[in-house]
């Protein structure tokens, strides 16, 4: 009898223990998901496990994962990915946005907006790259690539990023191949000057590393040809940011009469990437509502986050993800221009979507409706009536924000 109950108890352990092994992380269940690269937009659930998405499909048994989150109303989405913005943040003076105090920390701005990927833009040259790295990047819950500016010295400000003498194609280019798992491109910014030759650099470079170009076109008395600038010296997959700005010494692609430039158009034909980059001098609704309205939906959306447009009119990826929302452009547009196509633009194809054995990098984002006003860098408000929440944000299938606490049980008393 003692042998008949000892052999019960033991044939019960071992098939609690085989269904316990059998037990999955995560499920995210009823969120409609949208997937760009996979074509999926439809209510389906999500399984996670060690870190990975698992399965996507519909009536995923809940009894088979060790957690479930209720994802009811709210899309379920590729972790977000901005492309432009500066986290190269130190405490080393007039630097700027190299190792400064005008940069941030990503981690502190990054979760509670959807963003798995964050993408410094030039904060980094190849002087300084390693410093970054060390201090920025290794240290980061969020993932940190980088966009190393052809300046060696960065993006210190200044005469720093007027100096041509630094402006080396061939020392970019071998730290950018020296470092293939972070540096994904090459940044020109903020030259004063009628020439080319920053750009020229920019773009050697870029040939060089085989990676693409971000140009921020710097102001020239006279302006410099946006049109000789997208059909001649950039590449096609080269990106184009602060596309909706209009700054003293660069041609907006909008004209005085509100009429999007004939070229722009075929410029974005031919492969040109237009960036959003809004940050806090360059995104107008002036052109960013008629050049939509014409056709120019922007290849990527992006924050250009730093101190000083973190808390104006770019509140956070959300934000201007939620503008774009107001302006017409669908959610699957949206959440396209922030996630898969900017993985593209970066060449870095595991990111920015659901695929089975990808990591699990996802956010679960709410649209709330109401009246709501965004604004622009010159202060102008638009009305909308939605807004886009970040619910939940997933890093590597662990959960690093969660507003309210939806993958926690509820307490009892």
């Amino acid at each position: 009898m003692i042998t008949r109950i000892f052999l019960s108890v033991w044939i019960f352990l071992i098939y609690s223990l085989a269904l316990f092994a059998q037990q999955r992380d995560l499920l995210i269940k009823d969120g409609h998901v949208i997937d760009p690269k996979n074509g999926i937009n439809a209510v389906m659930d999500v399984a996670v496990h060690d870190g990975k998405i698992v399965e996507v499909g519909t009536d995923l048994s809940a009894g088979n994962f060790f957690r479930q989150i209720d994802a009811n109303g709210m899309y379920v989405v590729p972790g977000l990915i901005d492309i432009h913005s500066h986290n190269f943040w130190g405490t080393v003076p007039d630097a700027y946005l190299a190792n400064s105090y005008t940069a941030l920390p990503p981690d502190g701005f990054s979760f509670r907006a959807g963003v798995t990927t964050i993408v410094d833009v030039g904060g980094a040259g190849w002087r300084n790259f390693r410093t970054f790295k060390n201090q920025t990047i290794d240290h980061s819950q969020t993932r940190v690539l980088s966009f190393l500016n052809i300046v060696g010295a960065g993006m210190s400000g200044g005469a720093f990023e007027q100096n041509l003498a630094d402006m080396d194609a061939k020392l970019t280019a071998m730290e950018a191949k020296s470092n293939p798992d972070y540096i994904v491109g090459v940044k020109v910014a903020h030259y004063s000057g009628h020439d080319w030759t920053p750009v020229e650099r920019a773009v050697e470079a870029g040939k060089l590393a085989e990676i693409p170009v971000m140009v921020d076109f710097g102001g020239a008395e006279p302006e410099l040809s946006i049109e000789k600038l997208f059909m001649e010296k950039l590449r096609p997959g080269d990106i184009y940011t602060h596309a909706y700005a209009h700054v003293k010494g660069r041609i907006p692609i909008v004209d005085q009469f509100r009429k999007l430039r004939p070229f722009v158009l075929k410029a974005q034909e031919r492969g040109i990437i237009f960036d959003v980059g809004h940050g806090g001098g360059s995104f107008l609704f002036d052109q960013a509502i008629p050049a939509i309205q014409q056709g120019l939906k922007p290849n990527s959306i992006s924050t250009d986050l730093h101190t000083g447009s973190m808390n104006a009119g770019m509140k956070d990826m959300t934000n201007v993800m939620s503008k774009f929302l107001n302006m017409g452009m669908s959610m699957r547009e949206v959440i396209t221009a922030s996630t898969w196509t900017p993985a593209q633009v970066i060449k870095r194809p595991e990111l920015g979507n659901l695929s089975i054995g990808t990591e699990a990098d996802i956010a679960i984002l709410k649209i709330e409706e109401g009246k709501f006003g965004f604004v622009d860098v010159k202060g102008w408000r638009l009305n909308g009536n939605q807004k886009i929440v970040c619910e939940l944000t997933m890093r590597a299938g662990k959960v690093v924000w969660d507003l309210n606490g939806i993958s926690r049980p509820v307490w009892e008393p």
